[in-house]
């Protein structure tokens, strides 16, 4: 999980260039160096799992335009089968989408995970409880999670999920949280 020489070349250059400008002009540092962190080549994503307690801090999964495979294999194993254990591989336009979401709130896209993948076994269990659970859904593939994002309204998560028009999108106000996935471009309410 680390970043290429390059990157932490060009973090370290914008930082300066930032602090020098700043300086200059004798204004507070924080502005410059919170609009330097946006204009990284590189992705960051922090998930908390709702039900194991797990917690995948700040994991750069993305730089200089390539996935890192040990940080995909540690995102793939965050949000595996809670109830299994089972890991699978996660699509990686999914992890883009819910990095991008949380760019779009303007946050340090810091999830709540309340499900990922999951297995067949545990999509006919919840489809035993519940006969809305899809029987083909996309969490079987890697393709779909349920998140919420702490600190902001479930309503804004889900309407800036929304407004991407990227995959499907589902709202589960009484259990707080939204899912979403990379699949055709739908919505619903659970």
């Amino acid at each position: 999980m680390e970043l290429s020489r390059r990157a932490v070349l060009r973090i370290g250059g914008r930082a300066l260039a930032s602090a020098a400008t700043m300086s200059l002009a004798g204004r507070a540092l924080a502005a410059p160096a919170v609009i330097g962190v946006k204009e990284l080549n590189a992705r960051t994503l922090s998930l908390d799992g709702y039900n194991t307690g797990e917690k995948l801090a700040r994991v750069t999964y993305w730089a200089d335009g390539k996935y890192i495979p040990d940080a995909m294999a540690a995102i793939n194993k965050a949000m595996r089968d809670w109830r299994s254990g089972e890991i699978h591989p996660i699509e990686p336009k999914l992890i883009d989408l819910i990095y991008q979401l949380g760019r779009k709130l303007d946050t340090v896209c810091n999830f709540e995970l309340i499900s990922g993948y999951r297995s067949q076994k545990t999509n006919t269990l919840l489809r035993s409880f519940d006969p809305e659970v899809a029987v083909h859904s996309l969490h079987l593939d890697g393709q779909a999670a349920d998140i919420s994002l702490p600190g902001r309204p479930l309503k804004q998560l889900h309407e800036a999920a929304l407004e991407m028009k990227v995959g499907g999108v589902g709202y589960y106000e009484k259990s707080n949280f939204i899912h979403v996935d990379v699949g055709r471009v739908r919505r619903w309410v659970g």
